[in-house]
């Protein structure tokens, strides 16, 4: 059966998780005209939205349950499956509703969800996103959507202020995606880490490096952002290296559930996790750089 949304105009959402990225994605819904109730588990985040225009809910269920459409924005899949089904959130919701998870976490809890969301009649999208906070800012986050082409097509209104949706394949197909994406953000951001490390070392500059191969093959998006923070040593957090090391636990063992051999991927899942280990889950995942000169600068490595 199909449930036919309100339209744009009356349409209410509800933004569960308002951190780092949650925040400016909100303000992106609310520039666009969209009525939106926040709730966040340390209110403190939540508060700061208040000059936005924003309703601030007490509990998730609260903003749950008025909206016509409810996005997750959370840590992990333990996270989204709190406050989803363990706070009272589901039951608060409308039949025929829709959550949009944009959250981060590992497909067979995505399909998992969908499942239990079906028992209830609420319909289920997930839909993470690629673009860090510069991209949530400006509304042009890679967002990657898997569940019904309808109910996507439906909510086109909702995705556009915050980025471009793609409809990538059935329940679970957004967050394979999404894994995939992370996948080549961590190998890319070690390639550079490695490339920048060998052009100082042999006495170049890495600053020079990095304008001289832009343009050519080597030329991405990590190396123009993340080869910049790190030849600035910037490494406040846009995406965090705690985050980039959970995708990659998940990348790998979802490669185990489908007998994959992924080298590539496991050398910088190791190197990530050893990175996060010593308490710098904190810092930017550029930051894979200190970890690597750190390990150059100690015995057996460059003096």
């Amino acid at each position: 059966m199909t449930h036919a949304l309100e339209n744009s105009g009356k349409r209410k959402i509800a933004f569960l998780g308002t951190g780092l990225m949650g925040t400016p994605m909100a303000r992106r819904l609310l520039g666009a005209g969209f009525s939106v109730t926040v709730w966040n588990r340390d209110r403190a985040k939540a508060v700061a939205l208040s000059g936005d225009g924003v309703i601030i809910a007490s509990t998730p269920s609260e903003a749950a349950s008025t909206a016509d459409v409810v996005i997750s924005m959370l840590t992990n899949a333990e996270a989204v499956g709190q406050v989803l089904f363990d706070m009272g959130t589901v039951e608060a919701m409308k039949p025929g509703a829709v959550v949009i998870d944009m959250s981060s976490i590992a497909p067979p809890f995505a399909r998992e969800h969908a499942e239990k969301l079906a028992e209830r009649g609420v319909r289920h999208i997930d839909a993470p996103v690629s673009g860090g906070v510069v991209g949530a800012s400006a509304g042009t986050l890679a967002i990657m959507a898997g569940g019904d082409a309808a109910v996507i097509a439906e909510l086109s209104d909702v995705f556009a202020p915050m980025g471009r949706v793609t409809h990538v394949g059935p329940d679970g197909a957004g967050q394979l995606a999404k894994l995939a994406n992370q996948q080549i953000v961590a190998v890319t951001i070690g390639a550079v880490a490695e490339a920048m490390m060998l052009i100082e070392a042999g006495g170049g500059s890495p600053a020079a490096f990095r304008d001289a191969v832009r343009g050519g093959f080597a030329d991405s998006r990590i190396l123009e952002i993340h080869g910049k923070r790190m030849i600035d040593r910037q490494f406040a957090p846009g995406g965090s290296s705690a985050n980039q090391s959970k995708d990659l636990d998940a990348v790998m063992a979802t490669a185990k559930a489908l007998s994959l051999t992924l080298p590539l991927t496991e050398a910088v899942h190791a190197e990530f996790t050893e990175f996060v280990a010593r308490g710098n889950g904190e810092t930017d995942h550029s930051a894979l750089l200190l970890h690597l000169e750190d390990k150059n600068a100690r015995p057996g490595g460059k003096k």
